[in-house]
């Protein structure tokens, strides 16, 4: 049995952020002491969360605490929508999060082809984001 609980896609959207679902489930499940150990070792400091919490303008703790004081989605959207007022860099974020991967870089592409190769992937040539592989590795695009 697997026991992975999978945070949201990264291309879901919550006060018109990408990836913002994905890392609140991210948040709770680590609150609950359930956070796969395949997500703790970029978990609020690196990657994506990372990303999101730049573009943002907001610190891992002051946002993890945020949603331990919240029950629902709704709380932590009205939440940002108050707090977290960077169109510029929201637009900025959701381009880039849903490009990465894709841009030309060497290094990244090579990169992808690992994870895509590491995941029994490497067949699938529709993947050419990191935000397609995640999809996919997690069983939302169908192999």
């Amino acid at each position: 049995m697997n026991d992975v609980i999978h945070p949201r896609s990264p291309r879901e959207t919550m006060s018109g952020w990408l990836y913002l679902p994905r890392f609140l489930d991210k948040v709770r499940l680590s609150l609950a002491g359930r956070l796969h150990s395949d997500y703790q070792q970029n978990f609020a400091k690196r990657g994506f969360d990372a990303q999101w919490l730049t573009a943002a303008g907001l610190e891992a703790e002051a946002f993890i605490e945020v949603v331990r004081h919240t029950i629902t989605d709704g709380q932590v959207a009205d939440w940002v929508r108050s707090h977290v007022r960077r169109p510029a860099e929201q637009l900025a974020f959701n381009q880039w999060i849903l490009a990465y991967g894709s841009e030309g870089d060497p290094e990244l592409g090579a990169r992808l082809a690992l994870r895509k190769e590491q995941s029994g992937l490497a067949h699938r040539n529709d993947i050419t984001t990191f935000v397609d592989y995640i999809d996919a590795d997690e069983g939302r695009q169908p192999l």
